[in-house]
Parts: C-alpha cells; structure tokens; sequence
C-alpha cells in the first residue's frame, strides 16, 4: 500500500503535533487531541484530520521505540547463544520501557489504533517468544517460564523502577539491576560463580 506524501505545511504541522505530543506523554500528561492542537498552534481539525484518536497519536508518538525494539529483535534473533539472546532482548526491552514512558500505555493496550502497531507488538511477541523457546530448547531457562509470563513480568520490572527507581537517572541502573534478580530466577541452572 503506498501513501500520498504529504504537502510540506501538512507534514509540518503533523511533525508539531508528534512533538507536542511526546513533550506532554513525558511530562505525564494525558493527550487530549483539544489540547494538543492548541499547544501546537494548529486548529483542531487539523490534528484530528492527522490522528483520529488519541490513541492513534500516542501509538505514533511510541512508534520509534517499537521500531527500534522490533529492530534489535531482529539482531538477537541471528544470536546463536540461546541465553545471551533472550537475556540481551529482555535487557534493552526494560530500558525501552524505562525510558519511554509511551510504551507502556501502547504495548497493554488490547486494541491497536494504528496497523503499524499491530505489526510492531506482533513481530515483538513472536521474538520474545522464539528467543524463549529457544532458551528453553538449550536447557537454560526453566521449563516452566511460558511466553505468557514474559510481558507481566517485565512490565512488573518497569513498574517496580517507576515506583521506586529513584531519579530518571538511577532508574536504568535500578531497571537492570531488577532484571538481573529476574534473569537469574528464570534459569533452569544458576550461573557459576
């Protein structure tokens, strides 16, 4: 399917509006499309004529981060160590989480507004779960860890730093220092020492 590339005015405006709306998802505020055209400078037919919904723009506004995730996906994928793989994905999916705060929202959400996101989170899932599986294959992850359990238990991750990582600045180091407890619950034999 190709688009109609937009007119330049068009494109600036809807670029406005992408950038308004990441200012006001990182400052906590939740997008109200009313707002958001005011903010920009642009009436609000002209932001509804971009992005339907709220929701449509918060997914546009998350789609770099999922891109960048379905990319490393991609890289891990070609990882011929089971382990490392699925530890690495799993590590730079919780720095994402920590450090956009749209993809959380976006990734619970049971209903994408956006095709794109539909296929982003499905090419996450399935890389999540192919990097389990083979985890699971080598012996080096429990048995009983199911692809299932990955999002939860990630997102409780994410939540855990949110709540108590301390500084936007500590909470990398809180994120990966929570995940490294996790990643050694969820394998099939502890690391030697």
């Amino acid at each position: 399917m190709t688009t109609t590339p937009l007119r330049k005015d068009a494109a600036r405006n809807r670029d406005r509006i992408v950038a308004v709306a990441r200012a006001l998802v990182d400052e906590g505020t939740p997008l109200q499309l009313n707002d958001v055209a005011r903010r920009a400078g642009t009436g609000v037919a002209t932001v509804y004529r971009h992005f339907a919904t709220p929701e449509a723009l918060l997914e546009t506004v998350a789609t770099p981060c999922l891109e960048a995730l379905t990319t490393y996906g991609e890289q891990a994928l070609a990882d011929p160590d089971a382990w490392g793989a699925l530890e690495a994905f799993l590590t730079r999916t919780v720095e994402a989480q920590v450090g956009d705060v749209s993809l959380a929202p976006v990734t619970a959400a049971p209903e994408n507004a956006l095709p794109r996101t539909t296929e982003l989170k499905t090419s996450l899932w399935s890389t999540g779960r192919t990097l389990l599986d083979r985890a699971r294959e080598a012996g080096t992850v429990r048995p009983d860890l199911s692809p299932a359990d990955l999002v939860p238990l990630m997102c409780g991750i994410a939540y855990a730093v949110h709540v108590h990582g301390g500084t936007p600045a500590d909470r990398i180091d809180t994120a990966h220092r929570y995940l490294a407890t996790l990643l050694g619950g969820l394998r099939a034999t502890p690391p030697a020492v």
